[in-house]
């Protein structure tokens, strides 16, 4: 008997890799990476102005306590040896931008004790005015009705 040989086959490994390599390229580029949830865009509202204005008067109202403490609507701000009062600041400009979008008058009434010191109202006077606010009153003293 005869044997027939056969010619051995190679396998090549070059054109594998290279198939390998454009399938890896196609799933790179075709996955989407995972949205965190914490990514997740959220839009805010935003200031819309008035195109009338409002008969709403609005007005804040602080007060100067005798150790100094400025209170504005029944909420202190501030600690009572601040001179710039920051919060206070802060909070007089936001309504003072509230009350320009709604087109009313920013109006403060400053209510000062009988023993609070003339400096301190002369810090609060100088807040109103950075932060814009032109229609400042003081508050008349209450007497006991008797």
């Amino acid at each position: 008997m005869r044997r027939i040989e056969h010619p051995q086959i190679e396998l090549q490994i070059a054109p594998m890799i290279d198939v390998c390599f454009l399938l890896l390229f196609f799933y790179i580029l075709t996955s989407k990476p995972v949205k965190q949830e914490a990514d997740m865009s959220m839009t805010l509202p935003g200031t819309v102005s008035q195109d009338q204005a409002l008969e709403i008067p609005d007005e804040q109202r602080v007060a100067i306590q005798d150790n100094g403490q400025v209170v504005l609507n029944d909420l202190p701000l501030d600690q009572p040896q601040s001179k710039e009062l920051p919060s206070l600041l802060s909070t007089l400009t936001r309504f003072k931008e509230s009350c320009k979008a709604n087109k009313t008058d920013a109006m403060v009434t400053i209510d000062v004790s009988d023993s609070a010191v003339h400096q301190r109202v002369v810090d609060v006077l100088n807040v109103c005015a950075q932060a814009g606010i032109s229609g400042v009153t003081f508050a008349g003293a209450t007497e006991d009705a008797e």
